[in-house]
């Protein structure tokens, strides 16, 4: 496997379809629920992302059998993030709006701050105290526990499943950071992505039974872009950026994925902007972007 890394203008471009690719899926993954239960809808998009990987490995010839070394973080991205992330978020966004659901599944690098703290010494210097502090800011002003209407248990129900859902993604982080890689990871995420569509299925059928699907060319697609443009191509593009620019520069970009996915909602979903979620997204949105640059300084 070549480990040539590409010019930063490439990787820069790479960076944006990984943001314009996760950024949209958001809005893909609201509509897959018109169409089928929450937990097949990403069991499906599992299927045609695995799929899409397999296709992409052998094409690139980097399809590798995992060792004995791989399993513990094929375990942790496959059941924490490929897993039970997805299928949080697609049961929340069954009572929360898309671009709302975004902007809260992005706090989880706030939750990797302390969680890194506590199970990995990273100490916390005064740019992440600070950045903690502005993004938990944010997320009580999205909140804003004076107006929300605590009577409402499905926007309780999905809010919180969401915000779990950003748990289990820090949870993984955290592990992964810890982690002494044995195969590149780009070659993991093919058996990643078969254990989490293995373990969606199963759950998706013990608790939603078998499918009912209405085929059509709208789920077609769909399911097409989920699997190859939202799992297999941003994932391939993530591994590359990751390469090829400084850490610090690829986490600041990605902060574009809530901010396209928050506008992507409106435009197509025609969901409202209010005031209190952009004020909010925006002191998320700096809140990681100065822990983020603390640690590259």
């Amino acid at each position: 496997m070549s480990t040539a890394t590409l010019s930063r203008r490439n990787a820069l471009l790479l960076l944006a379809v990984v943001v314009l690719a996760w950024g949209f899926t958001w809005v893909v993954s609201k509509l897959l629920l018109l169409h089928m239960t929450p937990l097949w809808a990403v069991a499906a998009r599992s299927m045609a992302g695995t799929a899409a990987l397999l296709a992409l490995g052998l094409a690139l010839r980097r399809v590798a059998w995992p060792v004995k070394a791989d399993v513990p973080v094929i375990l942790s991205v496959g059941l924490l993030h490929m897993g039970a992330f997805a299928a949080l978020v697609s049961l929340g966004l069954q009572y929360v709006p898309a671009g709302r659901s975004v902007v809260l599944a992005y706090t989880t690098p706030l939750w990797v701050i302390p969680a890194a703290w506590l199970f990995l010494g990273e100490p916390i210097g005064r740019g992440r105290q600070a950045g903690l502090a502005l993004g938990l800011a944010g997320l009580i002003l999205i909140f804003n526990p004076l107006a929300f209407d605590w009577s409402n248990r499905d926007a309780l129900l999905g809010n919180g499943l969401v915000l779990l859902a950003a748990l289990c993604w820090a949870a993984n982080i955290v592990y992964v950071r810890a982690h002494r890689w044995a195969t590149p990871p780009f070659e993991l995420a093919l058996w990643q992505a078969l254990l989490a569509t293995g373990v969606l299925a199963a759950v998706a059928l013990l608790a939603e039974g078998a499918p009912v699907v209405d085929w059509s060319a709208e789920l077609g697609w769909l399911l097409g872009y989920g699997g190859v443009f939202g799992i297999a191509i941003a994932y391939w593009a993530a591994v590359n950026v990751n390469r090829s620019l400084p850490a610090g520069v690829t986490s600041i970009g990605l902060l574009g994925v809530p901010v396209f996915g928050l506008l992507c909602s409106a435009v197509i979903l025609h969901e409202p902007l209010s005031a209190s979620l952009l004020a909010g997204m925006a002191l998320i949105v700096t809140g990681i972007a100065a822990g983020v640059l603390e640690r590259r300084a």
